[in-house]
């Protein structure tokens, strides 16, 4: 499967993005999918992930409440929704595919698609 990250772009903090994963070669329900982040200097970072089966989300301790994770597998695509953005959040976002269940680890995903950034500046 490969996988395309879209969606990042300026914003001014406090404000919103939508970002989307889209699948091709494969139909993206096979996958648990995550959504990682890596700003300059920093390691990548687990953000969110939302299973294949039972459509159970996670996120990590710096996002919650503020991000949503969700699947349209009709469409073969994962949504990560960010709100009050942050200057911490600035990054490049990442969609990876993997197993069930989803996992916080970069090793327990097998597909990565290329990222997308978010800059949040005023």
């Amino acid at each position: 499967v490969q996988l395309q990250a879209s969606g990042g772009g300026l914003v001014q903090p406090g404000g919103s993005l939508r970002l989307s994963c889209v699948a091709s070669g494969d139909n993206l329900y096979r996958y648990a999918v995550g959504w990682f982040r890596q700003a300059p200097g920093k390691e990548r970072e687990w953000v969110s992930c939302i299973s294949r089966t039972t459509f159970n989300l996670y996120y990590a301790e710096s996002v919650k409440g503020r991000f949503t994770i969700s699947r349209d597998n009709a469409q073969d695509t994962v949504y990560l929704q960010m709100n009050n953005l942050n200057p911490e959040d600035t990054a490049v976002y990442m969609c990876a595919a993997g197993i069930d269940p989803c996992g916080e680890g970069t090793w327990e995903y097998d597909y990565w698609g290329q990222g997308t950034q978010v800059t949040v500046s005023s």
